[in-house]
């Protein structure tokens, strides 16, 4: 009688395995397709999170996975609720970010008949998931739903989404959960580098006068983090971040050269242009890091490891390609490196820094005007001292948080990379703080991404979380309205914004807020925000016209920078 499996339906099944799975919230929104998923939701233990809309189930989900290393979970149901999760699903996969959505969908006998709320979800998402699964029978669930998790998680992460018919939801069968255990005979993600490759890079690191180390979201998603630390200093080798690398090196750190790419420094852009060796780690050489493939890094011999193999060669031919995980290539490699100082390359590298490193200061100047990197700099200095998650949306607040905000900690930076996914931000950090509820947990969005979203703040009061909330509000879609200014003679077509009072929309959903016009209200605001109990949100009403330099415009070679106009206002150096 003991060993007899239990009879359960679909439904149960699926809260059965997320459970299993070590799933504790799932973030969803209901429909009739899902609902016997929702009703059997009262035999779970599982958390459920009510979005406002399924985009942000998904980019919670998203921000869970960033912030923990796990995998987040979107539950929504077919035709519209299925659809909504496009955005994020595609955020998720350009972001290499491990989640798993989970949708109802009509009865398997409507399939194709164009049923009320019928999409074909599987079809919509093939190129946007890493895997994606239609079930139509109960018995198919279980070892769905397994391997969906384990193909999200394993490899190069990413998003995997499994669409289930209503029917497979109501029907019953023996739950087997050892049973349903992933057997993908041709999915084999782990590979090995040949010994041949490894020698091939060991040489061309002892050879090396000028090499840099390009630091990806690779070394966060393998926690290489303390194996690229000790890399470096063994070979003295200084580090060049990719936006989503930052935190894989504590900014502090004397060879973490800082962010380089579009809007990267000057000096680290130069630096990657003048070496003979780049060691890509963990990152895909995309277009906003690279500028012009023809005068890219001309003078350097490249050696790339990556975990996804389809990367290599894909953007940049390399000389010696090491696929695998990060963090296991790099223990390999690392009793074979010699000990060394490279002093000529590292001086050479601090005068082209020179007297550039305004950044670096406690306090910018203050003369009248409130500028975003003002905000930046503040909050750092006021929020350094604890476990501290930013989340960015995208664009120009993205890229001075980016300059100005320094991050020592593994993901303590959470932003949309490849997508560029306008209302991120908002619905991603609730992931956050629900994955990390003991950090402190800081949005910081642009005043047009916020209003994307923006109906997540009653998710925010509906589970009581402690999220604070920095609009850099400039008035204009900022980053649209710089490349007007810079290649469309200031033709400011559709980017300036009528907005509502944030401040009285904050306190319309019973969220505490202030308007911030002023540098001196600043610190005083970040720490009335951290202070209190709820979530706070601040309105800082910034410089209109301000613009993110240095920036490497579209077409040209990576040191070709736009560089900021003389005299240089108050906010920042250029470089």
């Amino acid at each position: 009688m003991g060993s007899e499996k239990p009879i359960l339906t679909g439904a149960r099944i699926l809260w059965e395995c997320l459970e299993r799975e070590g799933v504790k919230t799932v973030f969803g929104y209901p429909g009739g397709a899902i609902l016997p998923a929702y009703d059997a939701l009262r035999h779970s233990s599982i958390r459920h999170i009510l979005v406002r809309h399924e985009q942000g189930a998904t980019h919670m989900a998203d921000g869970y996975a960033r912030a923990t290393g796990g995998v987040g979970v979107a539950v929504a149901t077919s035709g519209p609720g299925a659809t909504n999760m496009v955005t994020g699903i595609a955020t998720a996969m350009m972001d290499s970010s491990p989640i798993v959505c989970i949708t109802g969908q009509v009865g398997s006998k409507l399939l194709g008949s164009d049923a009320f709320q019928e999409t074909d979800i599987t079809g919509v998402t093939l190129p946007i998931t890493k895997h994606n699964y239609l079930v139509t029978h109960v018995e198919e669930l279980a070892p769905a739903i397994r391997e969906a998790f384990y193909v999200a998680k394993s490899g190069r992460p990413g998003p995997v989404l499994v669409d289930i018919t209503k029917d497979a939801q109501q029907s019953s069968c023996a739950f087997d959960w050892e049973a349903a255990a992933p057997r993908m005979r041709g999915y084999r993600p782990d590979l090995s580098p040949a010994k041949q490759e490894y020698e091939k890079a060991l040489q061309l690191i002892r050879e090396a006068k000028r090499p840099v180390i390009l630091a990806g979201h690779g070394v966060v998603q393998s926690g290489a983090e303390e194996e690229l630390k000790t890399f470096a200093e063994r070979a003295c080798i200084p580090v060049a971040m990719t936006l989503l690398g930052i935190g894989g090196l504590p900014a502090a750190h004397v060879l973490n050269l800082g962010m380089m790419g579009m809007h990267g420094e000057a000096w680290v852009n130069k630096t990657i242009q003048d070496a003979d060796l780049l060691l890509a780690f963990g990152m895909r050489f995309d277009d906003r890091v690279t500028g012009n493939l023809k005068n890219y890094a001309p003078k350097a011999k490249k050696i790339h490891v990556e975990i996804d193999p389809a990367e290599i060669n894909k953007i940049v031919k390399v000389d010696v390609a090491l696929v695998g995980d990060l963090r296991k290539i790099l223990q390999e490699l690392m009793p074979r490196v010699e000990t060394t100082n490279r002093n000529e390359w590292i001086e050479h590298i601090r005068v082209l820094k020179g007297d550039s490193a305004v950044r670096d200061i406690q306090n910018l100047p203050d003369l009248g005007h409130l500028y975003a990197a003002h905000v930046i700099n503040d909050l750092w200095r006021e929020t350094r001292d604890r476990d501290t998650i930013i989340v960015t949306d995208v664009g120009q607040h993205q890229m001075w948080e980016a300059q100005y905000y320094k991050h020592e900690r593994p993901r303590s930076l959470i932003t949309s990379g490849g997508l560029g996914t306008m209302g991120f931000a908002l619905p991603a950090a609730i992931g956050a703080k629900v994955a990390r509820p003991d950090a402190d947990v800081w949005v910081v969005v642009g005043d047009g991404g916020f209003q994307m979203t923006m109906g997540e703040l009653a998710t925010i009061v509906q589970e009581n979380l402690k999220v604070n909330i920095a609009i850099i509000n400039n008035g204009y879609l900022g980053m649209v309205r710089q490349w007007q200014e810079f290649f469309y003679e200031r033709n400011y077509e559709a980017t300036p914004l009528v907005n509502p009072n944030f401040a009285q929309l904050a306190q319309a959903y019973g969220i505490r807020s202030m308007a911030i016009k002023k540098r001196a209200d600043v610190v005083p605001a970040v720490q009335a925000a951290r202070a209190h109990e709820g979530p706070v949100l601040i309105d800082f009403q910034v410089e209109q016209e301000d613009t993110v330099y240095p920036m490497v415009a579209a077409g040209s070679a990576l040191h070709e920078m736009i560089r900021r106009p003389s005299p240089i206002v108050e906010t920042a150096a250029d470089e």
